[in-house]
This record gives C-alpha cells, structure tokens and sequence, in this order.
C-alpha cells in the first residue's frame, strides 16, 4: 500500500507546555483511532528553536545559518504522520481527523518508494 506524509501546518504551540494538554488530548485520541494506518510521525518544537541551514554557492560552499524558519506565517510546521493507505481518498479522510486541520492545514503528499 502507498505511504502518505501528513504534514501539519497548525498554531505555533509548544506541546510539551501544560497550555497544550487539551490540545494533546485530541492528538493522543486521533492516534489511537488511527492506529492501523500510522507508520511514524513526529511532533516538533516551535519555529523559535528551529535553524534554517543554508549552503551558498552550492555543494562544498560556505554553510550559513539564520534562526527560526525561512518564512513567517500564521501557521507553522508543527509536526507530521507518515500513514500508509489504500489511496488519496483514504488518506485525505485521515488527515481530515488530525485536530491540526480543524484550525490549521495538513499537507498530504505521496511518499517515494525507492524500493520498487
């Protein structure tokens, strides 16, 4: 079955502070109806510990780096499922229950096997 990365565009909120635990809770309810689908995921930190890694000049050149995320936005990315579907329309269905998309977006992209 093909694999789907559900990428979560939501509130910049640090989900390891106590203000996130109602937020958690949806997450952790999500997870667990989801179960047979999810093959990993991740939450991350907020944007203000993220560093953007640049390369000037290409390969071998100078490697710059800047604080937070090359662009603001009202939403960020907060974290990602990888899940593996029949289809599209299976997937969207899925990232239709991740709480993100109920303020925020979930970005679902195929996943390359390099495998075949």
């Amino acid at each position: 079955m093909p694999q789907y990365a559900a990428i979560i565009y939501a509130s910049d909120v640090d989900p390891t502070q106590a203000e996130a635990a109602a937020m958690m809770e949806d997450y952790n309810e999500f997870g667990a109806a989801a179960q047979a689908v999810i093959r990993g995921g991740a939450a991350l930190y907020p944007t203000a510990t993220a560093t953007t890694v640049r390369v000037t000049g290409g390969k071998g050149g100078d490697i710059v780096t800047s604080d937070g995320p090359y662009a603001e936005t009202k939403e960020a990315l907060t974290g990602f499922y990888l899940i593996e579907c029949a289809d599209l329309d299976e997937a969207v269905k899925v990232a239709a229950q991740i709480p993100g998309a109920w303020d925020g977006a979930i970005e679902v992209r195929p996943v390359v096997d390099f495998g075949k």
